[in-house]
């Protein structure tokens, strides 16, 4: 498992004259399906961490890329100064940046949760240290709570996805500029297992989205919203954004969507990189891209085009579950722990899909009111109980467990009081 970040720059032209041709959709078929869904026994656990960065004296103040980069030294991403050599914290997670110069920690994966934890938690440390000596600190939500969208980066790939964005609305640039999310990677899992895992992180995402969420505050204001955060990406580009539908065959039904979408981006040596309008990536495999000067796609090609899409579950070999606000530094763990354990035995997985279906794809639901729905908070609740009741599957010590629980379920608590 590796983590892979959500907006990867690229220099120079999109193809490479060593890569694999595409020469028909069976092939860029064939190919989406052996990167995007690696089997094998779930054996690693991946975590990714962004955070809006704020001045401690006054949180509403722009953020100055100059401090950030000042505050960072040399773990500063080159997408910010070129010429840094990007060093990855002191216990080997790499740090990126999204556009709005929000901070992501991507820990490198580990066979035990507890593992994970000691290398989040000392990176994460390193890093409050470090943004602290220059009078910064971490937010504790899933979006800005006091500063509306700006981008800081001006890579090309940033600018041409505000260009294609803006006509769709504020999402957006909300979703690039102000957002923070908590990304949770697991391996995908047996091939006989696969479609059942897939169905279940899809089938836990209105309930965790709403157990979790935590971005009602934007830019100042009350969005009214539980996760004003998980809107503003579903209301970016539905084709790249959506919810798959889970089926019996999840490699192959992400393979057809991925053909199918238009390009978002196309990088190149112009500094432009704004792709044809509507042209798909099957549009070009067949040709259809000669008009704007397109040869053939390669291998190289769809695999940028993959990077492209911001669904609430990412295949990428593993796994990666997307739709979790931010939550506080010192409390990262509690999400995390409560999917791994969801998701350690196949009866548990079994379990999960029976107590999620009465709210299966509840998304826009589940960002807008949270546990405020009668029938998400129902849901929630029992999947939290089921989560805590097989917390100790994950090999976490014995009192924090006893942490993850009481503060998951204190999360849930209101809810149930105010049903009965």
């Amino acid at each position: 498992m590796t983590t892979v970040h959500d907006f990867p720059e690229k220099s120079g032209s999109a193809s490479n004259a060593t890569a694999k041709v595409l020469s028909d959709r069976a092939e860029g078929e064939a190919y989406v399906a052996s990167v995007c869904f690696k089997h094998g026994p779930p054996r690693l656990l991946g975590v990714e961490l962004e955070f809006t960065v704020h001045y401690a004296d006054d949180p509403a103040r722009p953020l100055d890329p100059d401090d950030l980069a000042t505050a960072l030294g040399p773990h500063t991403p080159r997408t910010l100064r070129p010429d840094s050599p990007a060093l990855p914290l002191p216990a080997g997670s790499p740090l990126s940046l999204e556009p709005g110069c929000q901070v992501e920690i991507s820990a490198q994966p580990q066979t035990t949760l507890r593992h994970l934890d000691a290398v989040v938690s000392a990176d994460l440390a390193h890093l409050e240290s470090l943004l602290a000596a220059q009078g910064l600190y971490l937010g504790d939500t899933g979006i800005d709570r006091h500063r509306a969208p700006a981008r800081k980066l001006g890579t090309p790939r940033y600018a041409a996805m505000e260009r294609r964005f803006a006509p769709m609305g504020a999402g957006g640039a909300t979703m690039m500029c102000s957002t923070a999310g908590l990304q949770v990677c697991v391996d995908a899992g047996e091939a006989h297992d696969l479609a059942v895992r897939w169905a279940a992180v899809h089938a836990l995402g209105p309930p965790l989205l709403a157990t979790f969420a935590n971005s009602r505050i934007h830019a100042g204001r009350d969005t009214g919203h539980a996760s004003a955060r998980w809107l503003a990406v579903m209301e970016t580009e539905e084709a790249r954004t959506r919810s798959a539908q889970p089926g019996k065959d999840p490699a192959a039904e992400w393979a057809d969507r991925i053909l199918d979408t238009p390009l978002m981006v196309l990088p190149g040596s112009d500094g432009r990189w704004d792709a044809p309008d509507s042209l798909t990536f099957a549009d070009w495999i067949e040709g259809r891209g000669e008009g704007a000067g397109l040869g053939k796609p390669t291998e190289e090609d769809l695999a940028y085009h993959l990077t492209t899409f911001f669904t609430p579950v990412r295949p990428q070999g593993y796994l990666e579950i997307r739709y979790l606000d931010a939550q506080p530094a010192a409390r990262w763990l509690h999400p995390v722990a409560l999917l791994a354990a969801l998701l350690a035995r196949p009866s548990t997985v079994d379990k999960v899909l029976e107590l999620c279906e009465p709210v299966m794809g509840r998304w826009e639901c589940a960002a807008r009111f949270g546990l405020a729905d009668r029938a998400i908070a129902d849901v929630a609740g029992k999947v939290v109980d089921l989560g805590c009741a097989e917390l100790g599957t994950t090999g976490l010590p014995p009192e924090t467990i006893t942490e993850i629980s009481e503060g998951v379920l204190s999360l849930v608590s209101g809810s149930r009081s105010h049903q009965s």
